[in-house]
Parts: structure tokens; sequence; C-alpha cells
């Protein structure tokens, strides 16, 4: 199995996420490639999670199931439970309730975002409610790859 390669233009790994991606910006998701997909994938997930929240570990701000096989998912994904532009994909329940929704940590305290893009060998039939834990569940036996990219946030960065 290859592995997959995932890059986001707006910023490279391990440095400063752009404000315009977090909810101290106009809070849009950025624009992710994805390469050497499986070619037994039938869909993509995105979460994205703040690894470094003092009180709650991995805290979800985004998840999405059921994307196409594409090789970049477009820059602002719709709010909404589903997504027509990106062939029905659908958006779950985080800190971003049926959204993405970017970093933004207290103060000025340096949190850690980790996207993590999942090929899977199914679309999941999962409710609009569901949460991470849910999606896990749901795809437990169907991952066939996993590539993280992480980013870092402070407000009132200067």
């Amino acid at each position: 199995m290859s592995q997959l390669e995932v890059a986001i233009p707006a910023f490279k790994e391990g440095e400063w996420i752009p404000i315009e991606y977090t909810a101290r910006g106009i809070d849009i998701s950025p624009e992710i490639h994805i390469a050497e997909v499986d070619e037994h994938a039938i869909s993509i997930a995105i979460t994205l999670d703040d690894v470094s929240h003092p009180l709650f570990k991995n805290y979800n701000h985004w998840l999405i199931w059921n994307l196409p096989i594409v090789s970049v998912i477009p820059k602002g994904v719709p709010k909404g439970k589903t997504s027509g532009s990106l062939d029905g994909a659908m958006q779950g329940v985080a800190y971003g309730k049926h959204c993405y929704k970017g970093p933004k940590p207290p103060l000025k305290m340096i949190h850690f975002y980790t996207f993590t893009i999942y090929t899977l060998d199914t679309k999941l039939d999962l409710p609009i409610k569901s949460t991470r834990e849910d999606f896990f569940k749901a795809a437990d036996g169907h991952i066939l790859q996993k590539a993280t990219y992480t980013g870092k946030f402070q407000s009132r960065r200067k």
C-alpha cells in the first residue's frame, strides 16, 4: 500500500496557520492537496483537532466524511450538514457544528492543530449529528490510509 501524501499550500507542515483559516480571521477551511490515494479507496474523511488543548485531548474542530476521491479539497468548504459541491459529503458535530471551525486558542497560548486525512473503502452511513467518536466507530476496519498535517496558531500573535 502506498503512503498517503497530504499538503496544505497555505502553510508548511508545523508552521503558523494564516489567520484567514482561523476563527480570529474569516474562518474558512484551507485547500488540501491529497496524493497517492489507494486504488481501493471509495471516500475521504477529514478531522481537525486541537492536539494541545489543556482540558480536552484532541479537541475536535471539524469532522467531514464521504468526500469524493479527489486530489484537491477546495478552500472554503461551505457550512452545512451536506455539501452539494463535494458530492454530498457530510459534516458532523464538533466545535464547528456542521462546518469547519478554525483555531481560536485563548489568550496568547500557542496551540497545535492537526488535520488528519483518511481514505476509506466505503462511504459511511452516519447520522448528521455524528461526532468524532461516532466516526471512528463506523470507520473501524474501513480506513485504508491516514496522513496528518499540523500547524500552529496563537491568538493576538504579532
